[in-house]
């Protein structure tokens, strides 16, 4: 047992700092007098002492983080910090089971934004500002702000960076010292996080819709204080900077500091996703409109243009907002948003999917393989900005393929065994390993994930955790040589 010490040492020492981020949404039941107070008291207690506890008990246990060790820890945070992020739901929403609870939790931390909450604008306030709180820490990653922590208590985080990044090309380093990396993404992040809450307020939104969807549109969560989400402000002004931020929330991070560092746009000229991520969302939106002109479902092209701009970026952009029922658009449109959130945002984003990147390598795998079949004795590089790209991450993003394939085959196939319509189980698999949160009929933008049996949520809980954790950092930890000394 010993030798899972430094792993279990740092696990305590995060959920102790997670702890203390209730804080934050308990001053504001005190201040709000919103009935919370109580709830947060139980969840703060029993966070910090389990932290404290599980510390005292492996301090002398602590050091450098193998491989191993990092790949278990990222395993533990994100499976076992939703239990205690999901404690002051249970204890404050009546009737709300603990597996109803877990998968919001989960939600939140992956930043999928699926819910199984409804009469949001009659919770209390400090509930939202949680569900909030929860997605804009997962947006970067806790793991990431643990890099920049850990190192001061003598413990590395170089590898738990690694295992938690997302993306196929993890070895890149932004600064010499990787605790410096992570300092940096997130005062870049804070940064955009403070420009989009003074932009949502100028909008038209209130102080605490602000902050809430800052929260939600930086982290791309989509969780709302209000059931209508964005159809309850009825805004084309805050719907536009929403689209602003959201886009920018779906670009590199890495590619943004740089840019910021350099006080210069040129890291984004030369980055190959940004400008693909682009020209695939904004002639997504086009395409869409047109569609939805012509098909007869809006009146105007202007006014169709204002509804696909928002829900093609929010969906593309695996964020979930929405201002109107899409569910009720001809079904290619939901279908094509739905494929775009597999693949459009940039690796080192605040988005899932499979990245923009590896769409990118695999598109060229193939090309690369057509020319083959005509030139069998050629040699053919796959490169990306000009340079080859090594062969293991080539083998890395194919065999990841592969896998999210079958994982959405199968887990579609335990929804549908289960009892639900194919369009309903595919769209809940599909919405959730993307981290997408809305998906079509029985969990479209204008339902929730209650419809679901317990057997079911569970299946898309296990798809937010593998899709945020890009699935071979979770599933290697199921393997039995995994365990093994």
């Amino acid at each position: 047992m010993r030798h899972y010490y430094p792993a279990l040492n740092a696990f305590a020492i995060i959920l102790f700092c997670f702890g203390l981020m209730l804080l934050p949404p308990l001053a504001l039941s005190w201040l709000l007098h919103d009935g919370a107070e109580a709830a947060y008291d139980e969840a703060l207690l029993i966070t910090a002492a389990t932290g404290l506890v599980l510390w005292q008990s492996t301090r002398h246990g602590k050091g450098e983080l193998s491989n191993r060790d990092a790949f278990l820890l990222v395993a533990m945070v994100w499976t076992l910090l939703p239990a205690f992020a999901a404690a002051p739901l249970v204890l404050q929403i009546p009737g709300l089971s603990w597996t109803d609870a877990y998968f919001e939790a989960v939600s939140g931390l992956t930043t999928t934004g699926a819910t199984v909450l409804s009469d949001l604008d009659k919770l209390p306030p400090s509930i939202n500002f949680w569900r909030g709180e929860l997605v804009w820490l997962g947006g970067m990653g806790l793991i990431v702000l643990a890099v920049a922590v850990l190192p001061m208590l003598g413990i590395g985080g170089r590898q738990m960076f690694k295992a938690e990044t997302p993306g196929p090309m993890k070895d890149s380093k932004l600064t010499p010292r990787i605790a410096q990396t992570a300092k940096g993404l997130w005062l870049v992040y804070l940064i955009v996080s403070i420009s989009c809450f003074f932009a949502l307020h100028w909008a038209g939104m209130s102080w605490f819709d602000a902050i809430m969807h800052t929260f939600t549109t930086m982290g791309l969560g989509g969780f709302s204080s209000h059931d209508a989400s964005f159809g309850y402000w009825n805004s084309p002004l805050i719907e536009a900077v929403t689209i602003v931020f959201m886009l920018i929330a779906g670009l590199n991070f890495a590619t943004l500091f740089l840019a910021v560092r350099g006080r210069t746009l040129r890291p984004y000229v030369t980055d190959p996703e940004a400008r693909l991520f682009l020209i695939v969302v904004f002639a997504s939106v086009v395409g869409i409109a047109a569609f939805l002109w012509a098909k007869g479902t809006y009146p105007s092209f202007e006014e169709a243009l204002r509804y696909a701009a928002f829900n093609v970026v929010s969906i593309a952009t695996t964020t979930g907002f929405a201002n109107t029922d899409y569910n009720l658009w001809p079904i290619f449109a939901p279908l094509w948003m739905l494929f775009l959130c597999s693949f459009a945002t940039s690796a080192g984003s605040t988005g899932g999917g499979i990245k923009m990147m590896r769409a990118i390598v695999l598109y060229k795998q193939i090309h690369r393989e057509l020319l083959k079949a005509i030139h069998p004795n050629a040699v053919y590089l796959v490169k990306v900005s000009g340079a080859a790209v090594p062969v293991p991450i080539m083998s890395a993003v194919l065999a990841f393929a592969f896998a999210y394939m079958c994982l959405i085959v199968a887990m579609t196939l335990l929804l549908t065994f289960s009892g639900l319509d194919v369009v309903t189980a595919f769209s809940a698999v599909v919405a959730c390993i993307n981290n997408t949160g809305p998906g079509l009929n029985q969990v479209g933008p204008a339902t929730t994930y209650a419809v679901l049996t317990d057997f079911q949520t569970w299946v898309c809980t296990w798809a937010m955790l593998i899709g945020r954790l890009e699935i071979f950092s979770l599933l290697v930890v199921f393997t039995p040589a995994f365990w093994r000394r």
